[in-house]
């Protein structure tokens, strides 16, 4: 076993992965997602992953880009989709109380009414799946989304290093669930990955897992900062093994951020992880996705890669900032041909 892998105190052999279920299975739309239970530091099941084809990955995104044309009527429906699976963030130090209730008040109504009526949408209730703020703000945000469906998600764990201590870290997840976010992004120490301590990184997830409690557990592996895409792969096993209800690429603080290759690494790690257990696991690019076009392709890869169930926001989320304004702007430009000017679309 490649020591990359290998742990002094195990001699676990190499396990091959089984094909026990096809990753596209359908399953009903209305279908509530069972949590991710975890499973065992498998250290053979994680070998069978280890080896990346970087180019092979980056033919294939460059193959469903150029391939995957989505225009018109549809080009607005898939929109409407991405919308519907947006985490609408601000993790800006200047942040204030007012800054995320504005920011709550456009998750609530994130179209003017004319694109709506032009789209013949007004009956229909469209809204990103969740906020997410730093914990300061979890009770504001909370008391601004109540009864709208609207998920309140906090990042936890020193973001975006990760580098508190654990006691620290777990105490502030803890905080800001019982403030009422019922979803907590975390952050993993990267030198964990660097140094192959799979087994601290894995009992450090179950940690937050727990302290999660029926909060849903959202892992940040900072891609950006992983150097290889067979760190991606094998951290991201490591998230799943541990617990984690959706794996995400990045803080958005990295140089690098969310990126194609990478995230079919990661969807390529969920759709093994689903072969292995049966646990469906979601997935959230997060950091440079600011374009409608850009969301367009994320879209594409989820359907083309795991299926119809990942392109619901129980399954797939975006990290998003600006995203919203441009899709809007795009929507608009859909009905009357003209785009309109950022500040025709308020934001917080």
């Amino acid at each position: 076993m490649s020591s990359t892998i290998r742990e002094a105190e195990l001699g676990t052999k190499v396990t091959p992965l089984p094909a026990r279920a096809a990753a596209n299975t359908p399953v009903a739309l209305d279908h509530r997602i069972a949590r991710n239970p975890g499973m065992k530091l498998d250290l053979g099941f994680m070998e069978s992953m280890r080896s990346v084809n970087r180019s092979a990955l980056e033919r294939r995104v460059a193959s469903l880009t150029k391939r995957r044309s989505i225009k018109a009527d549809n080009q607005a429906a898939w929109l409407l989709r991405a919308v519907a699976c947006m985490d609408l963030t601000t993790l800006n130090s200047n942040d204030t109380e007012e800054r995320v209730r504005r920011l709550c008040a456009k998750a609530i109504n994130p179209f003017r009414r004319d694109i709506m009526e032009g789209l013949g949408i007004s009956g229909e209730t469209i809204r990103p799946a969740a906020v997410c703020v730093y914990h300061p703000f979890v009770a504001t945000a909370v008391d601004a989304v109540r009864g709208t469906g609207i998920h309140v998600a906090a990042v936890s764990t020193a973001f975006p290093h990760g580098l508190a201590p654990l006691t620290t870290r777990l105490q502030e997840i803890e905080a800001s669930v019982k403030d009422g976010a019922d979803e907590i992004d975390v952050v993993i120490p990267r030198g964990l990955v660097f140094g192959a301590k799979w087994r601290e990184l894995y009992n450090e997830i179950v940690s937050m897992r727990a302290a999660c409690g029926d909060a849903h557990l959202k892992v940040i592996l900072g891609t950006g900062d992983l150097a290889t895409l067979r760190n991606v792969m094998l951290a991201s096993m490591v998230a799943m093994m541990a617990g984690a209800d959706f794996i995400k690429t990045s803080t958005g603080k990295e140089s690098v951020n969310a990126t194609l290759p990478v995230g079919l690494a990661m969807v390529r790690a969920i759709r093994s992880y689903f072969e292995e257990t049966g646990h469906l696991i979601g997935f959230k690019p997060a950091g440079g996705i600011s374009t409608a076009k850009v969301s367009l392709d994320w879209l594409v890869l989820m359907k083309e890669e795991l299926g119809r169930p990942w392109l619901e926001p129980e399954l797939f989320r975006f990290g998003a900032s600006s995203l919203l304004t441009d899709i809007e702007r795009q929507l608009e430009h859909h009905l009357t041909g003209h785009y309109s000017a950022n500040h025709r679309h308020a934001m917080a």
